[in-house]
């Protein structure tokens, strides 16, 4: 168990001292041992569905207008993705199970696109503290992994966050403690992880800036998960410290996936992402398999997902062919 400790040091050492005293909050490092890669790094550029939201639930109002996930497919095959991760909002019925016919329509139309379906995702809330509200969120998670197998996704993305109507994991769990909080959550994920077990498929807990928002919580809830179907999500845009590169290289020995975004915490205020920087961190972590990229408006009355998608992509693309 020492590599998970002396990342931690390491990470540690990277803050400013003005951060480190967030790092009190959380265990001193994760027990359990990175996931094992075997052939060294090999990273894949893909894109998330969710990236063309706009015009997903446009075409959910009025299938004339916007896209569908078909024409998502079709965008990332003209991209040169490798793979699009299908966010489970935008299927017909979401939260219930798609039909068997849509699926497997769906499932060719990726294929004869080139493109590997590198995961799906719901919406859940663990931090409540109505257990019948983490029940349904356990039971949709359930829903969906059985999903993700027929279409034969690797992952199904969790929140570990507060979702509306609350705006905070304070909120959502009536002030209870963080220690009780984390502890309602990783009961959950544990269930859904021995769910996905059975089937075959990861659960990627995502930090989403809230209850998790540190690299050392984000490994905090993993550690107390203490599963093997249950991995990390990182979203390069929710780590909210000094140094974000910091918490994305602690935590992607354990990611399964990813969501790459444009700014350092997902708004216009913030630094761009370096992605070569990026690049080299996922590199030196050996991941092997799918990057996606996700863009989001960030309020922009001028957001057009076609050009910011390709643009981001191309950015990541680029890094990974980049020479090392």
């Amino acid at each position: 168990m020492a590599q998970p400790r002396r990342t931690f040091l390491e990470y540690a050492a990277m803050l400013p001292l003005a951060g480190r005293s967030s790092l009190l909050a959380v265990p001193a490092a994760a027990t359990a041992p990175p996931i094992r890669r075997v052939g060294g790094a090999r990273l894949k550029p893909a894109v998330n569905a969710y990236s063309f939201l706009e015009l997903l639930n446009a075409n959910a109002r009025d299938p004339r207008q916007g896209l569908d996930l078909f024409g998502v497919c079709d965008f990332c095959a003209e991209l040169g993705s490798d793979a699009v991760d299908l966010t489970g909002y935008f299927f017909p019925g979401y939260p219930a199970s798609p039909a068997d016919d849509y699926l497997r329509r769906l499932k060719r139309h990726t294929f004869d696109c080139g493109l590997a379906i590198s995961g799906t995702g719901v919406r859940n809330d663990f931090t409540a503290a109505d257990p019948g509200v983490r029940a349904e969120g356990v039971a949709r998670i359930r829903t969906w992994i059985e999903v993700a197998a027929r279409l034969g996704a690797p992952t199904v993305r969790a929140f570990a966050d507060a979702q509306p109507p609350f705006r905070t994991w304070q909120q959502a769990s009536g002030d209870a403690s963080r220690d009780t909080v984390e502890r309602w959550m990783a009961d959950a994920l544990r269930e859904c992880a021995e769910h996905g077990r059975r089937f075959g498929v990861i659960v990627a807990v995502q930090n989403h800036g809230d209850f998790i928002s540190t690299g050392p919580q984000h490994l905090s809830l993993l550690d107390r998960v203490d599963h093997e179907w249950c991995a990390a999500l990182v979203d390069t845009g929710k780590y909210l410290t000094d140094d974000p590169y910091a918490d994305i290289a602690l935590v992607a020995p354990y990611a399964v996936n990813w969501q790459v975004k444009e700014t350092l915490d997902s708004s216009t205020a913030s630094p761009r992402l370096d992605v070569p920087r990026l690049v080299g961190i996922i590199r030196r972590a050996g991941y092997r398999g799918y990057v996606p990229i996700e863009t989001l408006s960030m309020r922009r009355k001028d957001y057009d997902p076609r050009a910011e998608v390709t643009r981001l992509f191309g950015e990541l693309r680029d890094a990974i062919a980049t020479p090392r």
